[in-house]
């Protein structure tokens, strides 16, 4: 019975590997939420995701479902040289010499950060091996990892036009500022709130805003008796959450489903985190921006700026508002439904809708060309 050799000449097609890549995001939602936007998207299009973070972050709660978390020991810089120097450099060491190793046994193809300290071990590690390395900046004003780092990446990629005056403008993209889908999306609120109740949404940002919700609680009843509903998201470390309760009053640590409750929002009372000015835009709501006022750099005022400048917020400052003054502004623009419109126009313009897909993009094309630093 006659055999058939086999034809040496064919060729099957054998499926290309994917590619993978190592995203370094911690702390956070302000370097979480816009990292996992893009994972998500470039997962989408066959990327093969691995997370870099630190031990006892959001990242350890967030992630472990989503994608393999990898540690490293890393903590902030200091701003000054003093007794804790030497044991933050040290641990910066550990994170270099452990990142590099994970990238050469893993056999990673790029490196995507959002910044924070995390981005230090990350991008050292990318540059001494030749991998490509994209970085994207969400604050107006870039984080001093961000400055002192942002020549040896591939590229930067910022969330707004006017952080370039901070940068070398060789290779700094704006392509906006990541946001998670569902945001782009009507959302249903599982709230019984009626449907033509004024609703008030407070949030201090996924570290919550102890200072901002005692405010929120004295100027509560006024909005309250003027018919407003709030929401008011305060975060795990007040120990007085629980001491003010009305029927038209919802308190809770925190709350997944974001994107229903800010569409649903006639205005916010909000910190000036990048992640969440984004997300404010890009739901179109009106908003009282209360910046951070131990931000690094005072980063979260020049963020608020932009949307007050562009007329979608008015900004306060911690430390300098009068509790009576800061009620009557809320009660004056919720009493006014044309200026609430004019704010939700204004932070439209501020989105970028295709933010999460521009970032995607330049991340396949970098790494693609296999663009080394």
């Amino acid at each position: 019975m006659p055999t058939h050799a086999p034809d040496l000449n064919s060729t099957q097609a054998v499926p290309a590997p994917p590619i993978r890549l190592l995203v370094a995001a911690s702390g956070t939602g302000g370097h979480l939420y816009p990292a996992l936007a893009a994972a998500e998207a470039l997962e989408a299009l066959g990327y093969e995701i691995t997370w870099l973070g630190v031990n006892n972050r959001l990242e350890t709660s967030l992630l472990p479902s989503k994608y393999p978390l990898c540690q490293v020991p890393m903590e902030g810089f200091q701003t000054s040289l003093g007794l804790k120097t030497g044991i933050v450099l040290s641990k910066l060491v550990r994170s270099i010499r452990q990142t590099r190793q994970l990238l050469q046994q893993g056999q990673f193809q790029g490196v995507v950060t959002t910044g924070g300290y995390i981005a230090a071990p990350a991008i050292i590690a990318a540059r001494s091996l030749g991998v490509p390395s994209i970085l994207h900046e969400s604050n107006v004003l870039p984080g001093k990892v961000t400055r002192w780092f942002s020549r040896w990446c591939s590229v930067v990629a910022l969330g707004f036009e006017a952080t370039t005056q901070y940068l070398p403008k060789a290779n700094v993209v704006t392509v906006g500022t990541p946001v998670r889908a569902n945001f782009l999306l009507p959302t249903p609120l599982d709230f019984d709130i009626p449907d033509d109740a004024v609703l008030i949404t407070v949030a201090g940002g996924s570290q919550g805003a102890v200072a901002v919700n005692k405010l929120v609680r004295k100027c509560a009843p006024t909005w309250l008796e003027a018919g407003a509903w709030i929401v008011h998201l305060t975060g795990e470390r007040d120990d007085e959450a629980d001491s003010f309760a009305h029927p038209h009053y919802i308190s809770m640590p925190f709350f997944d489903n974001m994107a229903g409750l800010l569409q649903r929002t006639n205005l916010a009372i909000s910190r000036a985190g990048a992640g969440t000015l984004t997300e404010l835009a890009t739901t179109r709501t009106p908003s009282i921006l209360i910046p951070y006022p131990y931000a690094a750099e005072d980063h979260q005022a020049y963020n608020a700026e932009i949307f007050v400048e562009a007329g979608a917020a008015r900004m306060f400052r911690e430390a300098e508002i009068a509790e009576e003054r800061f009620a009557e502004t809320v009660l004056e623009l919720l009493g006014s439904q044309s200026s609430l419109e004019k704010m939700a126009i204004q932070a439209q313009q501020l989105s970028t809708s295709d933010s999460t897909e521009k970032f995607a993009q330049l991340i396949c094309e970098v790494v693609k060309s296999g663009q080394g630093s």
